[in-house]
This record gives structure tokens, C-alpha cells and sequence, in this order.
């Protein structure tokens, strides 16, 4: 319980820029994978992108370029900055870790936050 929790969610206008954050336990923050997800009403949970142990980021194309994934060790935080945000950007952002091989199935995940609401507006 609580072993992940994100922060940083807001309304904002297309164009603009947001921060999350997700505070990671000690106890799995050595996870191999820590990936951020998002999901809207009515559809499935999809993942945005993520970092594996060497500090290696990955993400999914409708993000490339705009999202930027990066680790505080020194805090055991996740961030995720988002940049030029869409409407389509709008929806429920979450944090998951889990031990083996990296993907983007977020069943494969183990480990949640509760979520943090990003609102986009044009």
C-alpha cells in the first residue's frame, strides 16, 4: 500500500507544460522497469513510457519529443515532463514498476500509484 505515489497533475492550456511526480518506496524502487501509464474513461490503461535500471528511457510514439522521463535517485522519484501538451494529452496518469523484462502491458505491472489527473484544454 502507498508504495508508489504521483503528484503534479493540474489543468492546463494546449501548448503548456507539466511536471509530474511519482515517489517510489525504497523497497521497489530498484525495480528493473518504473513506467508511466495513462488512461481515460472507457478505455484501456496505456502506457506513455518508462525507465529501466540502467537509466535507459523508452517511449511510445504519440509522446516522443514532447515527454521527458528522468529518475532523482537521491529522492527515489519518477518524473515525467510533459511539454506542448495536447487535449488528447487529458487523462489519468499513473506509475508502475515491476521486476523483470520491460513492457508496455500494464497487467505485467505489479506495483501502482493512485493515479494523478492531467486536464488539458484547447
Amino acid at each position: 500500500q502507498g508504495q508508489l505515489m504521483e503528484s503534479g497533475g493540474d489543468s492546463v492550456q494546449a501548448g503548456g507544460s507539466l511536471t509530474l511526480s511519482c515517489v517510489v518506496s525504497s523497497v521497489i524502487y530498484s525495480s528493473r522497469c518504473l513506467t508511466w501509464f495513462r488512461q481515460v474513461p472507457g478505455r484501456e490503461r496505456a502506457a506513455v513510457g518508462g525507465t529501466v535500471t540502467d537509466d535507459k528511457t523508452w517511449y511510445v510514439d504519440s509522446v516522443k519529443g514532447r515527454f521527458t522521463i528522468s529518475k532523482d535517485n537521491t529522492k527515489n522519484t519518477l518524473y515525467l515532463q510533459m511539454n506542448m501538451l495536447k487535449p488528447e494529452d487529458t487523462a489519468l496518469y499513473y506509475c508502475a514498476a515491476k521486476e523483470d523484462a520491460c513492457n508496455a502491458n500494464p497487467a505485467r505491472y505489479k506495483y501502482w500509484g493512485q493515479g494523478t489527473q492531467v486536464t488539458v484544454s484547447s
